[in-house]
């Protein structure tokens, strides 16, 4: 994925689904503090992050993200619903989703892995443990781990 972002020349985009601003703008200033470039484009809701990903109405230029972290307590269609709709879309299925969730029972776990999550990883309480979170799924999906050819869409 490196190489990807630095042949094409472009920020790692990252789509944060987060209903709670306070959690979102701590997940922002972490990840302003990584070490690489990206920008971080948050949906508030579930339905707003569908029409984003599937370039909807207004959104028909959107860029999919590189990686998508996704909260499971979404008003509306759930965070789980999401994660479904997702990897059960051909176009989307390969982007990796990384559930940042506050819950840490074993049913959400379990669901989230069944639903196809790339990861699940509880959410810090603190900005320091914010950073580390965001420099730690830095480190791995961006800088390690190999992941599919990006968007060609604007």
């Amino acid at each position: 994925m490196l190489n990807l972002l630095i042949r094409e020349g472009r920020p790692a985009e990252i789509m944060l689904i987060e209903d709670n601003r306070g959690d979102a703008l701590l997940t922002a200033r972490a990840f302003r503090d990584a070490r690489i470039d990206n920008r971080l484009t948050v949906a508030d809701t579930g339905e707003k992050a569908l029409a984003m990903l599937r370039r909807e109405g207004a959104y028909a230029l959107f860029r999919l993200p590189d990686i998508i972290l996704l909260d499971l307590n979404l008003p509306g269609v759930s965070g789980q619903d999401v994660l479904r709709a997702i990897k059960d879309d051909d176009a989307l299925k390969t982007i990796p989703v990384v559930v940042l969730s506050s819950s840490q029972a074993e049913t959400d776990v379990a669901r989230a892995y069944d639903r196809h999550a790339n990861a699940y990883v509880v959410k810090p309480v603190s900005i320091d443990k914010f950073r580390e979170v965001a420099a730690s799924i830095e480190q791995f999906f961006f800088m390690l781990a190999v992941l599919p050819g990006g968007d060609a869409a604007a």
